[in-house]
């Protein structure tokens, strides 16, 4: 499992860095939803992360938006 965390944490890094602004920049919630994924995939590890992160890419729809932060530690 620590492969495909790894692997899934690549995969986030790239898409943020090479995905094109348009499509980054219309995340409705703070932090974004690939930031979202990121802390999912390495509090949870890889199946309740990726759990989370479809369950967030699933609200993320017009009107939806906001904060909202991943469980675990309040900021």
């Amino acid at each position: 499992m620590i492969l495909l965390s790894r692997a899934s944490l690549l995969l986030i890094a790239l898409y943020r860095k090479y995905a094109p602004a348009s499509v980054r920049e219309r995340c409705r919630y703070y932090p974004s939803c690939s930031a979202y994924s990121l802390v999912c995939i390495k509090r949870f590890g890889f199946i309740q992360g990726w759990k989370l992160a479809i369950a967030r890419l699933k609200k993320c729809r017009p009107p939806n938006g906001g904060y909202d932060f991943p469980p675990g530690k309040k900021r």
